[in-house]
This record gives structure tokens, sequence and C-alpha cells, in this order.
């Protein structure tokens, strides 16, 4: 497969609701391909997941940066994580209130601090300081669906209480994929993964989930990368991508390795949990999810798929 390479994926969830919504994701992710791709002329596999990211983020109709989910309050918070080979590390955010673009906040972590993961207050100082974006606040449209939930609620039609399985219920009525993600290779084989989230729907204040978590929501090293998406706390405790990645390392083909490892967590967690995208050095990748839809796409320099919808 020819290298640089590019994979992005808009959420694991239920399909969209209508052909101009399915058009919609597939604008955004045929978007977000280009400008990693464009990236890729002259920089990194860092600099390709970053610059895809930016474009889910900025789109207003995902679960990410200003189309991001609220909680319980109706209060958005967001997390994100970039990876990449070449450093052997990773740099992430959680709990964040203050950037338009979340990935951008992680990627200044990766590369000009010594830690790997800024939460909170501290970390919407951090952007302020560094004088990024600020988000806009909560969408409209999210704004709408957050008093239909409430409503839902207060009728007894879904639970207050926050837990795994009323996460697969929300998903199912509102259709709100977690994440959106990148990974990719670029001309020197290294290789790089991106996530970025407003978490799950009606979340409990300060919840965080996988996609900053390394070796969960996100991974890699040099002979592969991969983003996560679906429940957190179960794509946590099973190192979702730490495990993929680990597959791939060990000669696997990377479509089959997803499959394979998407197949046991389903056996574990149960259907409409979660969904990956994976990369390997070569830039061979693939899309595996256990959802009703997750959109993702590829692209290399002679072309370009959407898949998923």
């Amino acid at each position: 497969m020819p290298v640089p390479a590019i994979a992005v994926h808009a959420g694991a969830g239920r399909k969209p609701r209508d052909p101009e919504s399915s058009k919609a994701v597939s604008e955004v992710v045929s978007a977000a391909l280009d400008a990693g791709m464009r990236a890729a002329r002259t920089g990194s596999a860092l600099d390709m997941v970053v610059e895809a990211v930016k474009v889910l983020e900025d789109s207003g109709i995902l679960n990410a940066g200003t189309g991001s989910t609220v909680d319980l309050t109706g209060s958005v918070s967001m997390d994100a994580g970039v990876a990449y080979s070449k450093l052997g590390r990773a740099g992430a955010v959680a709990f964040v209130k203050y950037p338009k673009n979340p990935i951008v906040l992680a990627r200044y972590v990766l590369e000009n601090t010594d830690h790997v993961l800024v939460v909170g207050e501290a970390a919407d100082r951090l952007a302020e300081r560094l004088g990024l974006p600020k988000h806009p606040g909560v969408a409209e449209r999210v704004r709408k669906m957050y008093e239909e939930a409430k409503q839902k609620i207060l009728a007894g039609e879904i639970p207050q209480k926050f837990y795994s399985k009323s996460q697969q219920l929300w998903l199912k009525l509102f259709g709100l994929g977690d994440t959106v993600g990148a990974v990719a290779v670029d001309s020197e084989h290294e290789v790089a993964a991106a996530t970025s989230t407003g978490g799950v729907f009606l979340k409990m204040p300060g919840r965080v989930g996988d996609s900053p978590i390394y070796g969960a929501g996100l991974y890699a090293t040099s002979c592969g990368a991969a983003s996560a998406t679906g429940i957190g706390e179960y794509i946590i405790m099973f190192s979702l991508s730490l495990r993929v990645v680990d597959r791939m390392c060990g000669g696997g083909d990377p479509a089959v390795v997803s499959e394979e490892v998407m197949k046991e967590f389903t056996a574990r967690f149960g259907a409409d949990t979660a969904g990956m995208i994976v990369i390997d050095r070569d830039g061979r990748a693939h899309g595996a999810y256990n959802t009703q839809s997750m959109p993702w796409g590829y692209a290399s320099k002679d072309v370009i798929k959407i898949f998923g919808l």
C-alpha cells in the first residue's frame, strides 16, 4: 500500500437518521481526509492526524469540539489525545471546557511538556495562556437534544443514573457517536493516532472516558496505530487500542486482527459498544465496529474511500 496514508472515523453509534445527515457526515469525513493528506505534503503523521481531527472538531455535526454533547447539567466538557511513534509517547487533555480544538492542546502536552495527561481547570488555563481559540458553547442542535432528554428522564423513559447500559440506550435514542479520531502513516513510515470527544451524552459531570487514555482510546507504536470509539468504560477495561496494535506488531494483517479483536470485545461486552480504526506502517488500514454504523474513511495519494454509513 502507498504511504503516506490516513484513516479517520466519525464515531460508532446509530445510522444517520436521513440521507441529508448521512451526506453531511460523509462530506466531513472526506474533508478531514483531505486535510490530513494536505498536511502530509510537508509534514509528519502527527501533523496529518491533528489537522484531520481539527476538521472533525470544527464540523459542528459530530460529538467533538464545537459539536460536543453535554453532561447531566447541560455543560460541555471534552477529552482528546494524540500519540506519535517517532516520539514514542502520547499527550492528552481531559475535562476541558475552554479550547475550541482540544486536539491542539493535547498536541502541546505531547510536544512541550514532560506529562501525558493534563486535566480540568489547569488545562483550560493553559489553553487560554497559549491563545487558543475559545469554545463557542453548546451547539443549538445539542441543546435541543438535552431538553428532549430531560423530558424523557422526567417521564421515566430513560434512566438518569449514568452506567454503561444507559449509554447504549442513549446512543440508540439520540444517535450520537462518542469520539472522532484519525490514524496515519507518513512517508518515513512513522505512525500517529488522535482522538477527540465531547464524551457520552448525559454523562456525570467530571466523567472521563477512553479517548485521552493511552492504550485504550488511542495507541501508536513503530508498527501501527489505532483510534477507538464507543463506551469508554469498556474500552478502558479491555485496553482496546493497545490490544489490536500489539497483534499488528506480531505480524497480523490490520483487517484480520481488528475484526478478531472486535469479536472478542463483543463477546465480553455485547453489541452496540465500540468501534476502531487501525493503520500499519505500510499504510494498510481497516475499520471494525459492532454498532449500526461507524462512518470512516481512508485516503492515500491515489485513493479516497468512505465506509460505514
